[in-house]
């Protein structure tokens, strides 16, 4: 360090010096940390816009009705296959001649048939998924506890000397 600082002509130089070459290094390659506080600020930003904008909404009438429509189609299906065995054990020959006519049903329908429910419940599933994430922990909760709890930071910062 002695030979650079004589070279450049003390200290003050050796410190311009490199800050000159940290500020063209961020030129080249962003500074991380400055880059994760902005997408930090930014999240919180949408995250207070999102709450704000669903703060005072009450649901409506048709809120309501279209709810309590997206909650029928999956009891509607379990009491429907449920029905099917009633239906099987009280008419075997209706059933039978029903089940008969399903052959009857072109192939592209059934493909029809298994996408939408296929997407419904999946759709919903995926809904649950995105739902189960844990919000990003704001900052201020992961900062470092005050130096006064770390006794052997505060002595070094303070200059004194370990025996032994």
């Amino acid at each position: 360090m002695g030979l650079i600082e004589k070279l450049l002509g003390g200290a003050g130089t050796v410190k311009a010096a490199g800050e000159a070459a940290s500020s063209v290094a961020e030129v080249f390659v962003p500074n991380a940390t400055k880059k994760l506080e902005a997408a930090q600020t930014a999240y919180l930003a949408a995250l207070q816009e999102h709450g704000a904008e669903f703060e005072y909404i009450r649901p409506g009438r048709f809120d309501r009705i279209v709810n309590g429509l997206n909650r029928l189609p999956r009891p509607v299906l379990a009491f429907g296959i449920v029905g099917l065995f009633v239906y099987a054990m009280l008419d075997p020959v209706g059933f039978a001649q029903r089940m008969v006519g399903l052959g009857y049903v072109p192939e592209p329908l059934w493909w029809l048939l298994g996408a939408v429910v296929s997407f419904y419940f999946g759709a919903r599933e995926a809904h649950y998924f995105r739902m189960k994430k844990v919000p990003a922990v704001p900052p201020a909760e992961l900062a470092t506890p005050p130096d006064e709890e770390n006794a052997a930071l505060s002595a070094w910062r303070s200059g004194e000397k370990q025996n032994g």
